[in-house]
């Protein structure tokens, strides 16, 4: 057992911590003159071992802690500086980790040249324990993030870039450690930044944790080289120390986008020419009826139809149809709309004009068409001769009723074909 007459020994006993006083031997060996039962606890070392007034250090420590014990014991020695320390030690219970501190004294009214040092050691096993689950739980949480299909992004309160992922750095180009610090709003298309503020203050007060931003209009981003991405964003706020933090996880779009663009023109274009189709050319024409201006309308038949696909084949009456969607896009001003109504059915919108000019465009496209004033390069290797008739309509002052100009357009192409055909009518 441990020497109780020896005072030292009595003072480290009553200490809760791990506690041993070291000193050095004649020899300079490193010496324990007492120690606690905790540094037992601590070291493995053998009880009792302790008799008279001291004990080898090496005795007493595992071989694997003994020469970072001995660099840390002999530096304090030699500078009479306090050190500090954490070392592991392993036993058949498992691991123990401690913090130990190394603090330089001299006996009061004893011999002032003789320095001993205190060891002290506090375990910490709980909180090393602790440490090592939440880096195995950082590490998990980062291989889950880095791995993501979507790119995630954290923001801190200021609105910086605290957190950037593989998946953000493939979708905007950059890599984390040129945006980490740097504000979002870098990600973001140049006409949408001033907004992108106000509304993540909104967020920030609103009692909703989290939620897809604006799922009715697209979300866009901004590539590293200029391009935009279309993308969908779920957002997230916590309360970190009192500090919002915000994390985006952001999809790109641009396969879905490009779909859904294709789709919506298919839904509103001819297949065949390409042309706007007559779903699409209503709508339009009640934008413009929503104007005061003047309107005409023009509604286009190609005379004898029905003797082209039976003269030359369908093939060569589809491209008859072509042709006539080409030459009459390119007759078109900016602001017509020039679209398929159904079969050999075509119809113009004419912003802007009475029923004088709208006549002088029928008659110049009728005559093109008559006179096969244009190039094209026909499949069957000779020019189809064909001729169209037309009817005008236009717009009744302060007339917004579009069955009635629509209606009237058709019935001055009735007129035209009764009349003769490949001629215009002006209803």
């Amino acid at each position: 057992m441990a020497d109780k007459s020896n005072p030292l020994q009595q003072f480290v006993d009553g200490i809760a911590a791990s506690v041993a006083i070291v000193g050095r031997g004649q020899g300079g060996e490193l010496i324990v003159s007492a120690c606690n039962d905790g540094f037992f606890d601590m070291t493995g070392g053998r009880r009792g071992g302790l008799r008279g007034s001291s004990v080898l250090l090496d005795a007493q420590m595992p071989s694997y802690a003994r020469h970072e014990f001995r660099k840390k014991l002999l530096e304090c020695f030699n500078t009479g500086i306090a050190q500090e320390l954490e070392q592991a030690y392993d036993f058949k219970g498992g691991t123990r980790w401690w913090r130990l501190s190394l603090k330089p004294f001299r006996h009061a009214g004893g011999n002032s040249s003789v320095l001993e040092i205190l060891v002290t050691g506090l375990d910490i096993t709980p909180k090393m324990i602790l440490t090592h689950e939440l880096e195995v739980s950082t590490s998990r949480f980062r291989s889950v993030v880095d791995a993501a299909y979507d790119a995630i992004i954290t923001v801190d309160q200021e609105h910086n870039i605290t957190l950037f992922n593989r998946a953000a750095e493939n979708l905007f180009g950059y890599d984390a450690s040129e945006v980490i610090g740097h504000p979002l709003v870098n990600l973001l298309p140049e006409k949408f930044r001033s907004h992108h503020s106000a509304y993540i203050h909104q967020f920030s007060r609103s009692p909703v944790n989290s939620r897809q931003m604006d799922e009715r209009n697209r979300i866009w981003g901004q590539h590293r080289d200029g391009t935009l991405l279309p993308v969908e964003i779920a957002i997230s706020k916590i309360n970190v120390g009192g500090l919002l933090e915000f994390t985006a996880v952001i999809r790109d779009i641009t396969d879905r986008v490009r779909l859904m663009d294709l789709l919506q023109k298919q839904a509103v274009t001819d297949e065949l020419t390409g042309l706007p189709n007559r779903r699409e050319f209503l709508e339009v024409m009640e934008k413009v009826l929503e104007s005061d201006e003047q309107l005409a309308v023009l509604m286009l038949d190609i005379d004898y139809f029905k003797k082209v696909n039976d003269t030359y084949g369908h093939d060569a009456g589809d491209e008859v149809l072509r042709v006539l969607s080409k030459i009459g896009m390119a007759a078109s001003r900016k602001m017509d709309v020039f679209a398929r109504w159904g079969g050999e059915e075509f119809v113009a919108a004419l912003p802007g004009l009475d029923a004088e000019h709208a006549r002088a465009t029928a008659e110049k496209l009728r005559t093109t068409f008559e006179k096969r004033d244009f190039q094209h390069d026909w499949s069957i290797g000779r020019a189809i001769p064909f001729t169209v008739s037309i009817g005008v309509a236009t717009r009744a002052d302060g007339e917004n009723d579009l069955d009635a100009i629509m209606k009237r357009a058709d019935e001055a192409l009735y007129q035209a074909k009764e009349n003769g055909r490949n001629r215009v009518e002006v209803g």
